[in-house]
Protein backbone atom coordinates (compact mmCIF):
# COMPACT_ATOMS: atom_id res chain seq x y z
CA UNK A 1 0.00 0.00 0.00
CA UNK A 2 1.41 3.25 -0.93
CA UNK A 3 1.76 5.69 1.70
CA UNK A 4 0.36 9.39 1.42
CA UNK A 5 2.10 12.79 2.17
CA UNK A 6 -0.40 12.86 4.85
CA UNK A 7 -0.03 9.26 6.45
CA UNK A 8 2.24 10.67 9.21
CA UNK A 9 -0.87 13.01 10.32
CA UNK A 10 -3.31 10.17 11.09
CA UNK A 11 -3.12 10.06 14.53
CA UNK A 12 -3.31 14.40 14.93
CA UNK A 13 -6.18 13.89 12.11
CA UNK A 14 -7.76 11.61 14.80
CA UNK A 15 -7.33 13.47 17.47
CA UNK A 16 -9.00 16.46 15.74
CA UNK A 17 -11.74 14.63 14.54
CA UNK A 18 -12.49 12.95 17.93
CA UNK A 19 -12.17 16.61 19.64
CA UNK A 20 -14.80 18.76 16.94
CA UNK A 21 -17.21 15.68 16.09
CA UNK A 22 -17.63 13.33 19.03
CA UNK A 23 -19.38 12.81 22.39
CA UNK A 24 -21.25 10.55 24.61
CA UNK A 25 -24.42 11.30 22.28
CA UNK A 26 -22.62 11.32 19.12
CA UNK A 27 -20.31 8.69 19.00
CA UNK A 28 -18.34 7.70 15.95
CA UNK A 29 -17.82 4.10 14.61
CA UNK A 30 -14.77 3.07 13.14
CA UNK A 31 -15.82 2.70 9.61
CA UNK A 32 -16.88 6.69 10.03
CA UNK A 33 -13.10 7.52 11.09
CA UNK A 34 -11.80 5.52 8.09
CA UNK A 35 -13.49 7.53 5.84
CA UNK A 36 -12.95 10.63 7.64
CA UNK A 37 -8.98 10.12 7.23
CA UNK A 38 -9.74 9.42 3.17
CA UNK A 39 -11.30 12.58 3.04
CA UNK A 40 -7.67 13.88 4.35
CA UNK A 41 -5.92 11.69 1.56
CA UNK A 42 -4.72 8.94 4.73
CA UNK A 43 -5.45 5.31 3.90
CA UNK A 44 -5.85 3.14 7.19
CA UNK A 45 -7.17 -0.06 8.35
CA UNK A 46 -9.55 -1.06 11.62
CA UNK A 47 -6.94 -2.31 13.37
CA UNK A 48 -4.40 0.60 13.02
CA UNK A 49 -7.38 2.70 13.98
CA UNK A 50 -7.61 0.94 17.42
CA UNK A 51 -4.10 1.06 17.60
CA UNK A 52 -4.24 4.98 17.23
CA UNK A 53 -6.69 5.19 19.56
CA UNK A 54 -5.18 3.33 22.08
CA UNK A 55 -2.07 5.37 21.15
CA UNK A 56 -4.49 8.38 22.11
CA UNK A 57 -5.82 7.03 24.91
CA UNK A 58 -2.31 6.71 26.61
CA UNK A 59 -1.44 10.27 25.66
CA UNK A 60 -3.92 11.75 27.71
CA UNK A 61 -6.79 11.91 25.50
CA UNK A 62 -9.99 10.70 27.73
CA UNK A 63 -10.99 7.96 24.46
CA UNK A 64 -13.84 5.89 25.07
CA UNK A 65 -16.12 3.55 22.75
CA UNK A 66 -19.71 2.39 23.55
CA UNK A 67 -21.39 -0.87 22.38
CA UNK A 68 -24.83 -1.47 22.06
CA UNK A 69 -27.49 0.36 19.77
CA UNK A 70 -25.02 3.13 18.77
CA UNK A 71 -21.75 1.88 19.14
CA UNK A 72 -19.03 3.78 17.93
CA UNK A 73 -16.03 6.06 19.69
CA UNK A 74 -16.24 9.51 21.58
CA UNK A 75 -14.25 11.87 23.81
CA UNK A 76 -15.56 10.97 27.31
CA UNK A 77 -14.42 14.66 28.63
CA UNK A 78 -12.78 17.70 27.58
CA UNK A 79 -10.69 20.55 29.19
CA UNK A 80 -13.57 22.58 29.34
CA UNK A 81 -17.01 21.73 29.77
CA UNK A 82 -19.64 23.66 27.94
CA UNK A 83 -20.97 25.72 31.45
CA UNK A 84 -17.15 26.56 31.76
CA UNK A 85 -17.40 27.67 28.48
CA UNK A 86 -19.98 30.08 28.67
CA UNK A 87 -18.65 31.42 32.06
CA UNK A 88 -15.49 32.05 30.10
CA UNK A 89 -17.22 33.70 26.79
CA UNK A 90 -19.01 36.09 29.41
CA UNK A 91 -15.92 36.79 31.47
CA UNK A 92 -14.32 37.95 27.99
CA UNK A 93 -17.39 40.00 26.91
CA UNK A 94 -17.76 41.96 30.17
CA UNK A 95 -14.17 42.84 30.43
CA UNK A 96 -13.56 46.30 29.75
CA UNK A 97 -10.25 45.93 29.04
CA UNK A 98 -10.33 43.71 25.96
CA UNK A 99 -11.30 45.27 22.70
CA UNK A 100 -14.32 44.30 21.08
CA UNK A 101 -12.15 43.17 18.23
CA UNK A 102 -9.97 40.75 20.42
CA UNK A 103 -13.34 39.51 22.24
CA UNK A 104 -14.94 38.42 19.07
CA UNK A 105 -11.33 36.49 18.34
CA UNK A 106 -11.87 35.16 21.79
CA UNK A 107 -14.80 33.71 21.53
Amino acid sequence: MARSPNQKLKTLILQKTLLERTDEEHPMTVKELIDTLAAWDVTAERKSIYDDLETLSLFGLDVQSRKGRSPGWFIGSREFELPELKLLMDAVQSSRFITQKKSDALI
